[in-house]
């Protein structure tokens, strides 16, 4: 039953990324969606594999929400008049929670893909993402920001 939900999932998010809702286009989301899902199969019939879709799902709607707000203060930030002095740019060290490449790569990335951000870079030991923000009055509330929001859901994720 999890295989053919996750199928029709893959299959749903194939036709609304290609805009093209025919037939053909359908069978050939079930043929990818059908052959992705053969080739973690292993990692599907886990017991947490509904909560870890639901988490993923989640994240996905966090940052969804996160896109539209920053966006939002971006684009009010760059209309309004005397932008110099409204702009208050920094880069700063986040400490990181997360450990694996894959959660650091994943936290790098929607930090990176949110209007006003930019990971810069990671360190040596990997405890440290450094970030630049295009307004930052707050180092503290920014820190505080990803720590709840985004590491949260991805410690979250890969937690199951």
């Amino acid at each position: 039953m999890t295989f053919l939900l996750l199928v029709l999932a893959i299959t749903l998010i194939w036709t609304a990324v290609t805009g093209t809702f025919t037939l053909v286009n359908l069978l050939l989301g079930v043929a990818i969606a059908g052959l992705a899902t053969l080739l973690i199969r292993g990692r599907i019939d886990r017991p947490h594999f509904g909560r870890r879709l639901w988490l993923a799902t989640s994240l996905a709607f966090l940052f969804l929400y996160e896109l539209a707000l920053s966006a939002s203060r971006v684009a009010l930030l760059v209309m309004m008049p005397n932008l110099k002095k409204r702009l208050a740019p920094a880069i700063f060290a986040y400490p990181l929670i997360v450990k694996s490449d894959a959660e650091i790569t994943l936290l790098a990335n929607l930090v990176t893909l949110t209007p006003g951000t930019l990971s810069v870079d990671v360190s040596e030991d990997r405890k440290t993402l450094y970030i630049h923000a295009l307004e930052m009055r707050d180092r503290e509330a920014a820190i505080a920001a990803i720590r709840c929001g985004f590491e949260a859901r991805i410690i979250e994720v890969f937690s199951q």
